[in-house]
């Protein structure tokens, strides 16, 4: 018996030596927490709206275990700062412990107030860690803008300026016979599946100092170059004299849809000096309607870069149609960088709709991409079929049949036009380019400036697409 009682204390004290070591405190004065950044920055939000949540990983590195007596906000609630420690929603928290070579998280969102200024304002505040009397920190910093927020709204006759982004939510509809008139330097945010529908006129009237920009909502340099962010813009059929001069349009489904199928009519649109880039369905989707284009950029595009369906009337001047898509969890592109048909077939019911197509003219453009081919024509003969590719840089294969050679005149084809860095988006032209000086002097007269406001007539002779090179006098 006396046997049993000294194995049964010498085990009870076994267990309570490892139970101390196990709950053994680190008393360290110096600072001993490790964090996974020591500054956490957000991106520029709209003031109002809850920030993405990011989070900051708080890591003990010793082989003791670690009581943070206090985290908590240096402003408290007052500078918009939440916190989430270890799954505890507070600002403040007390004796969080952390075991030894052991971490925790803290997830961190911000709502910032109203500024009242035009331009994004910064607030900062810190994150303060206690432990043994030491204090470690951790800053906060975000950009808050003030913003005019359009949820699902009837617009009316209406001027948007500069002032302050414009942050659409749903879809924006200008109404028949109503004009929304966009000043320069207009920035326009949609939020996820938002759009502008516009079944009256659209004027968005940028300058190359202060273009328009059309984008969606996600500001992190993560989402910059990311497609599929918003529905893209609508013009039905049935809308005219709509002018985009200056704009960027980027990361939509759509950038522009010119013309609509289930409204009777056409659409017309004038369109210049625009950049319409990483779409996740088409730059240009357009049907029935008319166009009319010049220094313009369509680029990086999933699917169709430019679509002319079911006829109608377009014409591209020194404008540059290039898709170099590279994504390979979205696949290979199959797709070529433009289509012309004059039909349309609804996959639905099988219905084919065919239209007459009064000309499909590009002057001076360059058509090109990653692809053999990136021409891709689809003519029923039922409708008039009329297209023109004039001094222009196209990328079709030499096996690509021209039938009707007066529909190609004095084009360039199978050429590697030579950018500057195509993967990139820098679409000017290397030294060496075939396209430099190859252009039609008559046709660069109407349009006597480049995209980046170079005159491309004062030189041996106009560049074919968007950008004019000036090569350095010796």
């Amino acid at each position: 018996m006396k046997s049993l009682t000294k194995i049964l204390t010498f085990f009870a004290a076994v267990v309570l030596f490892f139970a101390c070591q196990k709950e053994k405190l680190s008393s360290s004065s110096d600072p001993i927490l490790y964090f996974s950044d020591n500054v956490i920055t957000f991106d520029t939000l709209f003031t109002s709206i809850g920030s993405p949540t990011k989070n900051l990983r708080v890591t003990n590195m010793t082989n003791e275990n670690v009581i943070i007596s206090s985290v908590k906000l240096a402003g408290g609630d007052q500078n918009g700062f939440h916190l989430n420690v270890n799954g505890e929603v507070s600002n403040e928290s007390f004796n969080v412990q952390i075991p030894p070579k052991d971490s925790i998280f803290i997830f961190i969102q911000a709502t910032l107030g109203m500024n009242g200024k035009n331009g994004p304002m910064i607030t900062e505040d810190s994150i303060i860690f206690e432990v043994n009397n030491i204090v470690q920190k951790v800053r906060l910093k975000a950009w808050g803008q003030d913003f005019v927020l359009v949820n699902a709204g009837r617009i009316k006759n209406s001027v948007w300026t500069k002032d302050h982004p414009y942050l659409v939510y749903n879809e924006a509809v200008v109404d028949s016979d109503q004009i929304l008139t966009m000043e320069p330097g207009t920035t326009v945010y949609f939020h996820k599946n938002a759009g502008l529908m516009v079944k009256g006129t659209l004027k968005a009237l940028g300058t190359f100092e202060d273009p328009v920009e059309f984008t969606g909502d996600r500001l992190e340099q993560a989402y910059s170059e990311i497609p599929d962010q918003w529905n893209g813009i609508i013009l039905c059929s049935g809308s005219h004299n709509n002018v985009i001069n200056y704009a960027k349009i980027k990361n939509a489904n759509i950038g522009l849809q010119v013309g609509t199928i289930e409204h009777s009519g056409f659409a017309s649109l004038e369109v210049s000096n625009t950049r319409i880039e990483n779409m996740s369905w088409s730059g240009i989707w357009a049907m029935k309607s008319k166009i009319l284009a010049n220094n313009c950029v369509i680029s990086n595009v999933r699917y169709y870069n430019t679509a002319l369906l079911l006829g109608g009337d377009y014409q591209f001047y020194h404008s540059t149609f290039a898709n170099y898509y590279n994504n390979s969890s979205a696949g290979i592109r199959t797709t070529g960088t433009l289509l012309i048909s004059n039909y349309l077939v609804d996959t639905k019911s099988g219905v084919r709709y065919v239209g007459d197509l009064k000309g499909a003219t590009f002057r001076n453009c360059i058509i090109t991409g990653n692809r053999m081919n990136e021409l891709q024509l689809a003519l029923d003969s039922k409708g008039e079929s009329n297209y023109l590719f004039d001094r222009s840089l196209v990328q079709i294969a030499d096996t690509f049949k021209i039938t009707i050679p007066d529909r190609f005149q004095g084009i360039i084809r199978n050429v590697n036009p030579r950018f500057k860095d195509a993967y990139t988006g820098n679409f000017e032209l290397d030294t060496l380019s075939i396209a430099k000086d190859y252009g039609k002097m008559d046709y660069a007269k109407s349009y006597p400036v480049d995209l980046k406001n170079v005159s491309r007539i004062s030189d041996e002779g106009p560049d074919l697409g968007a950008f004019e090179r000036i090569e350095k006098k010796k």
